[in-house]
């Protein structure tokens, strides 16, 4: 075993070159050995095998920076850098990250998770690196997909004025999460094949090899030069326009002429570009077929690629998307908009119907949202489906285009609460938060799968700003008796109790009736009431609840600063009404990586942490009485 004689980085430059086969099979291997047992993001990470290879033997890392945008194709780069032991723990609660941690290593100089920020970060690290008279190589890599977003832009913008060494490595698969679009994709489309660039190359190639003696020399030197040939057919090329130095294409799965590049690369005293072909999913048939369905995956079986998690009942994606169907058969004023991900927003099936309804944009979150607020503008009806953690990309522009002129936007936000196993960027832990505090912008989250279709038609007539929240994975059949109509800014009493009243949003009604269940045992009878409208909150019902019950703990998968359970203690004080108010949420920080229900029992926001909450405050209230 080759990889077996990695134990730390740097350990690759010691396996002879013959052998450089063989450590890309096992290191697939084992990618796919893992990942297969405990998901991950699979696709990406096949296809950048030899790219990572070249890169660990061309840079001395961890002295030079080496930063993955997104980061979920990074599995061979931790591999490599001594964490081959522990790569079994991959996403799992305690184990390594899916993405790169500087906490984990010092071969990660950079934090990464979400797309279009590796160019910014290097350019930094380049600076900083002059600034301080340092000496190491500053390498960002980038997929195509990231280009669309328009902080890549505009780090390629600021880099071309840099005096010093930075490469950027350009990963181009023609894939992000779904098949890239636009004009950049376009664009690198035209470089990768060039035909007069290919045509004429190969004929002066062809022309310079007869000549005696010196012929094949002159190839092989004209085509190491910064002047080679792809500069002098095609001088107009985006990045060199943009005065960064183009390098390629290069073939992804050729380590040679990837070392040599990269070395060329490293001469210039300014920003370069080298321009690397792969392909997602590279040497997995399954996922090099379907790459999308690949990209991010749970368990499945190798021999297959099918899943292992037999999927009986709908999810709230499924949901979201049946029902949004039906509502663009009803009304042809309703599109659609995802940042790159129709797959995992639900769209798919809507495109496939409705291809001139549904308008994938990109990598481009900020761009969606101001998109969305000119199409609302201009009369029609747009959701904005994108998950939690994402959407934080678009806050500014939620505020000063969407909710000012209060423009008839939704934004159907999936992945909401604890995700999961991407761990802290994934985590959709803060919308409550940002969106509740916005003026105009109303907030919704649904108890239960029929709730939110019930949410997803109201949406469409309410005429404003608004939010509709659900979580991964399948959707909740509890209280499905309980479906009384949605009113505005109104909550729904679904146990009536005394003394104690539990107000749940979204995700955690179902955890608050499993906990009034196990509170009965104990000899208190508390309510149960779903939110339904986290902006705005029900004063009403507060008012109501107030006649029986001297407390209201509030459940929510969001931060306590600025969520729910704040605005429901400002609205009792603003209020005057008589009920004491204990907070039950996500502490205020980030969340690491584990299943959805090991992150719960951490938090203490699952049925039994929520009983034991209640019963030590109601324990502490008794002993105040006594006193």
């Amino acid at each position: 075993m080759v990889l077996e004689r990695i134990n730390k980085a740097g350990d690759i430059k010691d396996i002879e070159p013959k052998e450089y086969g063989l450590l890309a099979q096992e290191i697939r291997e084992k990618i796919l050995d893992v990942v297969s047992r405990n998901g991950g993001h699979l696709a990406s990470s096949l296809g950048v095998v030899e790219l990572t290879m070249a890169l660990h033997l061309t840079f001395d890392i961890p002295k030079d920076k080496l930063i993955w945008d997104v980061g979920h194709q990074s599995y061979t780069h931790k591999l490599l850098t001594g964490r081959s032991g522990e790569f079994g723990t991959l996403r799992t609660f305690g184990g390594i990250s899916g993405f790169p941690r500087t906490s984990e290593s010092d071969c990660d100089p950079f934090d990464t998770g979400h797309s279009s920020t590796s160019i910014s970060a290097g350019l930094g690290f380049a600076y900083a690196r002059d600034a301080k008279g340092e000496d190491y190589k500053v390498i960002s890599v980038i997929g195509d997909g990231a280009l669309t977003g328009g902080m890549a832009i505009e780090a390629l913008n600021n880099a071309s004025r840099l005096k010093s060494n930075f490469i950027i490595v350009l990963n181009d698969n023609n894939m992000s999460i779904a098949e890239n679009v636009g004009g950049i994709s376009t664009a690198l489309g035209k470089l990768r094949t060039a035909p007069r660039y290919n045509a004429l190359k190969e004929n002066v190639k062809d022309s310079f090899s007869q000549i005696p003696k010196i012929g094949n020399g002159l190839v092989s030197r004209i085509s190491r030069t910064k002047n080679s040939i792809k500069q002098l057919v095609i001088p107009g090329m985006i990045f060199e326009d943009m005065d960064i130095t183009y390098l390629g294409p290069v073939d992804g799965y050729d380590i040679e002429a990837m070392c040599r590049t990269f070395e060329e690369a490293s001469r210039l005293n300014r920003a370069v570009l080298v321009h690397v072909i792969t392909k997602k999913g590279k040497g997995y048939e399954p996922a090099e077929k379907n790459p999308e369905r690949f990209h991010g995956v749970g368990a499945f079986d190798l021999a297959t690629g099918n899943s292992l998690k037999k999927k009986e009942k709908p999810d709230w994606t499924d949901v979201f998307s049946h029902t949004f169907l039906q509502m663009m058969d009803k009304d042809p004023d309703v599109v659609a908009i995802t940042a790159a991900m129709p797959e995992g927003t639900g769209l798919s099936k809507v495109k496939s119907k409705y291809p001139d309804r549904v308008f994938d944009v990109g990598i481009a979150e900020q761009h969606a949202v101001t998109f969305a607020a000119g199409l609302a503008a201009g009369g029609l009806k747009p959701y904005f489906c994108v998950y939690s953690s994402f959407l934080q990309r678009g806050f500014d522009q939620i505020i000063h285009d969407v909710c000012l002129a209060s423009l008839d936007v939704k934004f159907c936000i999936d992945r909401a609460g604890l995700v999961g196993n991407d761990g802290d960027t994934h985590q959709g832990i803060f919308d409550l938060s940002f969106l509740s505090m916005i003026p105009n912008m109303t907030v919704m989250a649904p108890k239960n799968r029929w709730e939110l279709t019930d949410m997803l038609k109201y949406s469409r007539t309410f005429g404003g700003p608004l939010a509709i929240r659900y979580a991964r994975g399948q959707a909740s059949e509890a209280f499905q008796n309980d479906r009384a109509p949605i009113e505005y800014g109104r909550a729904e009493w679904l146990i009536r109790g005394e003394n104690v009243a539990l107000l749940a949003v979204g995700t955690m009604v179902p955890v608050a009736g499993e906990a009034a269940e196990l509170l009965k045992k104990e000899g208190i009878r508390a309510s149960v009431i779903n939110a339904r409208f986290v902006s705005p909150v029900d004063a009403d019902v507060l008012r109501e609840a107030a006649h029986n019950h001297r407390i209201v703990f509030t459940l929510e998968e969001n931060v306590k600063s600025g969520g729910f359970g704040e605005h429901v203690a400002r609205k009792i004080a603003e209020e005057g009404i008589g009920l004491k108010v204990k907070i039950l949420s996500v502490p205020d920080g980030f969340v690491q990586h584990g299943s959805v229900n090991e992150l719960r029992t951490m938090l203490g926001l699952d049925a039994e942490g929520v009983c034991k909450s209640v019963l030590s405050v109601m324990k502490g209230a008794g002993n105040e009485r006594k006193a």
